[in-house]
């Protein structure tokens, strides 16, 4: 069984990789291209203790994140939360070209950012999900992260970590930006896989059978991509995630269901697939201040 090994600071990190020890212990930037001669991780996997940003362009060799190997195109951007498991698969001819941004969480810990940082969904993006980026949003990356290693190499001084931190602000909003903009561009793709959602959920709510109510990692494991790229391109397309489109189609089937047989509330509940009643009385109430009963008797 191959071994996993866990890298928690990023003085680890330099020293696993044969680089200088780190200017700033909680952040820093690996120019890729000139690494090579160092040592490069080759069929080991890593589980690393913080945030990791890289751009990779003409990319030989695969890099494996989770159970997906990573297709890398130029300017492709992949984000990694902390401890994920990554691995990277030996090649002779590795040209690697481009950069890794790694901080760790202690950095951001007194910031805004802390919370804010959990709001942004591509963390949590699979590999096959990655940012694509233009020249132009290349570049504007490329500047933010100069001024980033432009602070990493002046001397430390009281206002040096909160500005590091509203770089990194920074960035992440133009990559949430730029996603967004990807989502649209991708046009065709994302409304085929808008359609097949959609599908999916009209056929469980059309079986008459009692089933458990889908929940949105099962929706997106169907539809091949991670929870957090399914309801962050639903939000997208439509302004509602994943959660809301589920909760929209279960009440409109409780509605006909209500208005066209006689089965009890109870019955509702466990036909579309609640375990207990007053959990689809809290859900039906939420969404259309009746209660299911209510509803009944505002239609006879």
């Amino acid at each position: 069984m191959q071994n996993i090994k866990k890298i928690n600071t990023i003085k680890e990190l330099h020293s696993f990789m044969s680089l200088p020890s780190p200017l700033n212990p909680l952040i820093t930037i690996i120019d890729h291209s000139s690494t090579i001669s160092n040592k490069q991780p080759k069929n080991e996997k890593l589980i690393l203790d913080f945030y990791n940003i890289s751009i990779k362009r003409s990319f030989k060799g695969k890099l494996k994140y989770g159970k997906n190997h990573y297709d890398f195109d130029e300017g492709t951007m992949s984000f990694i939360a902390p401890n994920q498991i990554i691995s990277v698969d030996s090649e002779e001819d590795r040209n690697n070209d481009g950069w890794s941004l790694l901080f760790h969480p202690d950095l951001i810990r007194q910031y805004p950012l802390d919370k804010a940082i959990k709001n942004y969904g591509f963390f949590s993006y699979t590999v096959n999900e990655a940012l694509h980026l233009s020249d132009e949003e290349e570049n504007t990356v490329e500047v933010i992260v100069q001024n980033i290693q432009k602070e990493i190499n002046s001397r430390l001084d009281n206002f040096s970590q909160a500005v590091i931190v509203a770089n990194l602000e920074l960035l992440l909003s133009y990559c949430n930006r730029f996603y967004s903009r990807q989502f649209i561009t991708r046009k065709m793709a994302t409304n085929d896989l808008l359609t097949n959602f959609e599908n999916i959920l009209d056929k469980h709510f059309t079986n008459d059978s009692s089933l458990p109510l889908p929940t949105v990692e099962k929706l997106a494991n169907v539809l091949n991509v991670s929870p957090s790229y399914l309801s962050d391109m639903l939000r997208n397309l439509t302004g509602q995630n994943t959660q809301q489109h589920i909760h929209n189609k279960l009440i409109e089937k409780a509605k006909e269901i209500l208005t066209t047989t006689n089965l009890t509330v109870s019955e509702i509940a466990y036909l579309l697939g609640f375990e207990y009643p007053q959990s689809f009385s809290k859900l039906f109430k939420s969404k259309t201040n009746l209660t299911p009963i209510g509803y009944r008797h505002s239609y006879n």
